[in-house]
């Protein structure tokens, strides 16, 4: 028996809440992981509130993200006793997730847990921070470089946006984090912020050419900040879009594009291919300082896990939230 985070749907509608579960009811895979922390991402928030069908097959373990240890495997690439890291892939909406202290996987879904971190860390990273990793990749492959000025990251105190924030600057690039909460401005000058600014400045409808600031962007956000982030950002530059917190919908003009050449360039996590993965992480464990990590992050219990998500929702939350699946 082990403990989790269990949701399950009835006629009267979803429950969820911790529980004690039998090993036999793991579901299909050939790698089982001893968890010890998983975390708290936008999307578990999504499914364990049931704000939205995240979930797709019930009962379910939510939980985007886990690292642990082997404990068994028949994949060739991994063995017992191999430190390991899963972000994605479906797991916590089609199949059980990390909330958890057992978890059955597919061995192609695992990476490698880098040396440089503790899986508590990696757990402070998640996948937000790997998503973070993969936009700034994505805006280094673009051509994006430190010399052509500012680098606006929206939705700068979450997650993906904490990350960003700290990978860009020790990239040497000149950061803006953009935010609706002001008292927070310490928070992202330590993360390595050069400015601060107010996300009311981009959240209303804008433009649809504007003023050219950006060299490049990271948005977390979408809907009018993103469509002002484009219309904002300088020639030939590039916007590395990921997320949906203010919206899914894109109010924009093809100006920015067919004028400016801006690029936008979507960044998925959930599916994204090994090779991207790996270089992704590559980055974390080079660029991302350790001690940052514990400034980014709190902890809780699993049993915390349900409560907190209504916290993440209601955007209580800075940073990004590890959950110790042990205690």
């Amino acid at each position: 028996m082990f403990k989790a985070i269990l949701i399950d749907k009835t006629d009267a509608g979803q429950t969820v809440g911790l529980t004690e579960v039998d090993e036999n009811q793991l579901p299909e895979g050939d790698v089982t992981i001893d968890v010890a922390f998983s975390t708290l991402n936008f999307k578990d928030g999504l499914a364990i509130t049931g704000s939205s069908p995240v979930v797709r097959k019930f009962p379910m373990v939510p939980g985007i993200d886990l690292a642990g240890t082997v404990r068994s495997s028949e994949h060739p690439d991994w063995k017992a006793g191999d430190r390991v890291v899963l972000n994605g892939w479906g797991v916590g909406e089609v199949h059980w997730g990390g909330l958890a202290q057992v978890a059955r996987l597919k061995g192609d879904w695992l990476v490698p847990l880098p040396a440089a971190f503790t899986e508590r860390q990696a757990m402070g990273i998640g996948t937000a921070g790997y998503t973070a990793a993969l936009c700034v990749d994505a805006l280094v492959k673009a051509g994006v470089t430190p010399d052509q000025g500012e680098v606006l990251v929206t939705g700068a105190t979450g997650g993906v946006g904490s990350v960003a924030v700290a990978l860009l600057k020790a990239a040497g690039f000149t950061v803006v984090g953009s935010t609706g909460k002001a008292a927070e401005a310490d928070y992202l000058t330590r993360l390595g912020a050069d400015a601060v600014l107010d996300r009311a400045e981009l959240s209303a409808p804008g433009r649809p050419l504007a003023k050219e600031r950006w060299a490049g962007v990271v948005d977390a956000v979408g809907s009018h900040t993103l469509a002002n982030a484009c219309a904002q950002t300088r020639y030939g530059g590039a916007v590395a879009a990921c997320g949906l917190a203010q919206g899914a919908d894109f109010p924009a003009t093809v100006m920015p594009f067919i004028l400016r050449g801006v690029r936008l360039l979507g960044v998925d996590s959930v599916m994204a291919p090994k090779p991207l993965r790996l270089a992704a992480w590559e980055r974390l464990a080079r660029d991302l300082d350790p001690a940052l990590i514990e400034v980014i992050t709190e902890e809780i219990a699993l049993a915390e896990a349900p409560a907190v998500a209504a916290d993440l929702l209601a955007g209580k939350v800075r940073g990004r939230v590890i959950v110790d699946v042990n205690r």
